[in-house]
């Protein structure tokens, strides 16, 4: 060993604590690539191997009654791989014990063999028995919500009438990772379920025998998929097709894809902003403190050492640091993104999870931490190991003073001799203050940028829940009814208003690009379920054209007055040319707003609706459940207040456990910050404030004059990082934005208190550290010189 590794080990023993907070930069760096890419990259191995291994489908249909002889002739496009054919129809169910009316997608499955597609994976018991009309699987979650096993019972009105269902067994299907009920913004275990019946029993129940009413089709690679769904469509329209659609506008499939990219946003906005915050401060921290040892270095070149050799044992230094941040981080990114795997595979209800390995991941963190702690500490040499060996071992030049102001205004008699001390040392030292209150402020973006989806949350909530659909419940019918149904809604007990509500499923398309959307309609005094705007007011729909999202305007590229095509997916199907004649900042998916007289002429069809939005007396809604589970023609009920819940517990939770672990890690990096800059401010003052000591300056007043410039600069650094902070979430705002979901801009006060207050208390902590370091001071080594 030589002496310069045996004088970088007693550096790092002696420089132990500044070591330790500068690893904790990086390692928050890195942790949070780590944690943010890793989880993502295992959800998405874990989802592609779930759909190619039972079969997920690539194109879906659904008709009212079509031949099953027509599988051959679908199995003969171009480009089709297999193809699947099935019952699926949507029943209410009335479950023992549970008072609420829930629902249910009844799905048959083929007698004596598997599925071609869409397979199940079966977590406990068997498949029903061909005939068996009262035996069904149920999906897991559903089962593990009511506490259901193998025989329990429930009761489902499958085309009108009530019949009693046995469980054999429970499943998981990469068909319904993501189950929401009609009505429902959010998944519901307890009120929504996926139920699958032997083929020849649900046929004969719905009178499909030789028939089916849904298909699966799996693509070949490099098909195309428009190719293929216009040829379906051709196949299917004469059977009353509602016109095929891929994976993208497939319920589960689209939501799974919405979290995931929401993810993804998250790993691709967050990590690089902590990793470049962690690259700044370390170049500045270590910049600072290999300037520290400028006459170390001096000594060590007049003892013969090369200034090539000074600067590969200043490189091993900073190395070792890296290598422990790059393992803390490694290390906590890796506990931390199993963690968050599990948690999101769980929401999923995946029945595996595949965790990708992502040395890569390593690699890179530790390339872009490595390479700022080198130039930080090759900025410091550079001019260092240029002076010769008896200039580089005196002190550097005192600094020359100026007058900041006339000589007619006396500092000293406004302010105490320590604070005139502070201000001079910030004076002198403009450059280094600025740094030091940037890194500061860093700190506090960081911190804002993380909590700021707390924030977003809550005014997602506030404005979707109450303001803008206000209604209690919403009934939604199994088919289009004729709109008298409202009276009879309106007569069910406990009910107390009650709106009119169609939607019409379309094809959007402005040049080529194209969506599948649904245009939903109501009364122009709807006030249960209105529209909000980005400014919190009503808005109120043109009697003529068609009003749009703001997203979707984004995506087609239009806005108020230009013009679009529209392919009418129900009814007599057509392609019609509307005029957009607003946009619309809303929240959630991606839609077209008409008022209901408007579509009515537009759809040239009597008076009809899906649903109805109803307001309910509070204390009447167990009976106003019992009602509506008599009636054979709902195909489910939607409740708003169970819907505000799993909101809370399904998108909120997930992301602000994300955006919790995030601020943790963002704290720990403000913590190694401010105790870095006082530290290292000690270790440069040290001289000078043991020869206050000496000159008579209490231990006190020593403490005062280093911390309070430490408070300073930290409140000076809060402004400019609540502006950094806000910039951040805007970014984050931005890059979270999806087709399905949306959020506003909302940083409430309270998340630049809390940020600061956590600056604050590691600027406390720090300052309880130093007054250790203080009182400890042994003024004649510290005073000793080499002059």
């Amino acid at each position: 060993m030589t002496a310069l590794d045996i004088k970088l080990f007693r550096d790092v023993r002696r420089l132990w604590a500044q070591v330790f907070a500068v690893a904790l930069v990086i390692g928050g760096g890195v942790a949070t690539l780590v944690l943010a890419v890793g989880s993502h990259r295992s959800l998405e191995e874990t989802r592609i191997a779930y759909y190619e291994r039972y079969g997920f489908g690539n194109v879906f249909a659904q008709v009212k009654r079509a031949p099953k002889a027509l599988a051959d002739r679908m199995a003969e496009i171009p480009g089709v791989a297999a193809v699947d054919t099935r019952i699926a129809k949507l029943a209410l169910l009335d479950i023992p014990g549970f008072s609420e009316p829930a629902s249910g997608q009844v799905v048959s499955l083929p007698d004596n063999s598997e599925p071609r597609l869409n397979r199940l994976y079966m977590r406990s018991g068997r498949l029903p028995e061909p005939g068996r009309a009262e035996e069904v699987v149920v999906n897991e979650p559903f089962a593990r919500a009511h506490g259901f096993s193998e025989g329990a019972r429930f009761s489902a009105i499958l085309n009108g009438k009530k019949r009693e269902l046995v469980i054999v067994g429970t499943a998981l299907s990469p068909e319904f990772v993501y189950t929401v009920g009609p009505g429902d913004l959010m998944p519901d275990d307890r009120r929504y379920a996926i139920v699958w019946m032997s083929e020849k029993a649900l046929a004969s129940v719905y009178d499909l025998d030789g028939a089916f009413s849904a298909v699966s089709i799996k693509l070949q690679p490099d098909t195309s998929e428009r190719e293929v769904i216009s040829r379906l469509d051709a196949l299917l329209d004469p059977y009353g097709g509602q016109a095929a659609h891929g994976r993208k506008d497939q319920t589960s499939h689209a939501w799974l894809d919405h979290e995931l990219d929401m993810l993804n946003n998250m790993s691709r906005t967050l990590p690089p902003i902590f990793l470049l915050v962690a690259a700044f401060l370390v170049n500045l921290t270590l910049s600072r403190l290999v300037a520290l040892e400028r006459e170390q270095i001096g000594l060590l070149k007049a003892l013969g050492y090369s200034n090539s050799s000074i600067v590969l044992h200043y490189f091993k230094f900073v190395a070792l640091i890296v290598v422990i941040g790059i393992i803390l981080g490694g290390v906590a990114g890796t506990w931390l993104g199993l963690r968050v795997t599990a948690l999101f595979g769980d929401f999923f209800h995946f029945p595996f999870l595949v965790f990708a390995k992502a040395p890569d991941l390593y690699v890179t963190a530790g390339a872009l931490s490595a390479a700022a702690a080198a130039i930080g500490a090759l900025r410091a040499l550079r001019d260092v190991v240029k002076l010769p060996p008896a200039v580089a071992m005196q002190p550097p030049a005192p600094p020359v003073y100026r007058r900041l102001l006339p000589a007619s205004i006396q500092l000293d008699q406004i302010v105490s001799q320590p604070t005139l001390m502070m201000v001079r040392n910030i004076a002198r030292h403009p450059v280094r203050a600025a740094f030091t209150a940037l890194g500061m402020a860093l700190a506090t973006a960081i911190l804002i940028a993380s909590l700021f989806t707390r924030d977003t949350m809550e005014q997602l909530i506030d404005v979707t829940y109450f303001l803008a659909d206000r209604q209690d419940a919403t009934i939604g019918f199994v088919e289009k009814r004729v709109e008298n149904v409202v009276e009879q809604v309106n007569r069910l007990p406990g009910v107390l208003a009650t709106e009119p509500f169609r939607e019409v499923p379309v094809r959007i398309r402005h040049g080529n690009v194209e969506r599948r959307i649904t245009i939903s309609s109501r009364r122009l005094d709807a006030d249960l379920r209105r529209i909000i705007d980005v400014d919190l007011q009503p808005v109120v729909l043109p009697q003529t054209g068609l009003a749009i999202s703001g997203m979707l305007g984004h995506i087609l590229g239009v806005g108020a007055g230009d013009t679009v095509e529209i392919d009418l997916l129900e009814g007599a199907r057509r392609t019609v040319t509307m005029p957009i004649v607003a946009t619309v900042e809303d929240y959630f998916g991606i839609r077209g707003m008409m008022d209901i007289e408007a579509l009515r002429k537009l759809m040239r069809e009597a008076p009809v609706v899906n649903s109805v939005n109803l307001s309910l007396d509070e204390n009447r809604k167990e009976d106003f459940y019992a009602a509506v589970k008599s009636m054979p023609t709902v195909g489910g009920v939607a409740l708003q207040r169970v819907s505000l819940d799993n909101f809370r517990k399904s998108v909120a939770l997930l992301v602000t456990t994300m955006a919790s672990i995030y601020t943790g890690l963002a704290a720990v990096i403000a913590f190694g910050v401010v105790y870095n800059n006082a530290r290292i401010s000690l270790s440069e003052r040290a001289r000078e404030l043991a020869s206050l000591r000496v000159l008579g300056f209490t231990r006190g007043e020593v403490l005062r004059i280093l911390l309070l410039e430490l408070a300073i600069l930290t409140l000076i650094a809060q402004p400019p990082g609540w502006v950094m902070g806000y910039g951040l979430a805007w970014v984050m705002k931005t890059n979270l934005a999806g087709e399905l979901m949306r959020v506003r801009l909302v940083v409430e006060h309270s998340t630049y208190v809390v940020a600061t207050s956590v600056v604050v208390l590691a600027a406390v902590a720090s300052a309880a550290v130093i007054r250790e370091r203080i009182d400890k001071l042994d003024l004649v080594a510290v005073l000793k010189t080499r002059d």
